[in-house]
């Protein structure tokens, strides 16, 4: 693992998950995410990129926010989509 200048901005506590499944996924009809990513400056739900949309990257593509969790039970790694590591 990585440090990166990224995860110094983040907010703390991290934000509330704004839904428990990707809402994208659910809004286009695909109903089986693969896994789920939260966005840890705002709190979005969104799917992985093994997932047919990547609603997660998307989700970085369009606001610039740089760092997410993986949102699956048990699992707590971060990932810097800038500087695409784990951190």
């Amino acid at each position: 693992m990585s440090e990166c200048r990224h995860v110094e901005g983040l907010p703390r506590p991290e934000p509330e998950p704004r839904s428990d499944t990707c809402a994208e996924c659910l809004t286009v009809g695909a109903h089986s995410p693969v896994q789920l990513r939260l966005c840890l400056v705002c709190g979005h739900v969104g799917c992985c990129d093994s997932s047919p949309f990547q609603h997660g990257t998307r989700h970085f593509r369009d606001t610039g926010h740089p760092v997410m969790r993986s949102f699956e039970p048990g699992e707590t790694w971060r990932w810097c989509y800038v500087d695409g590591s784990i951190v």
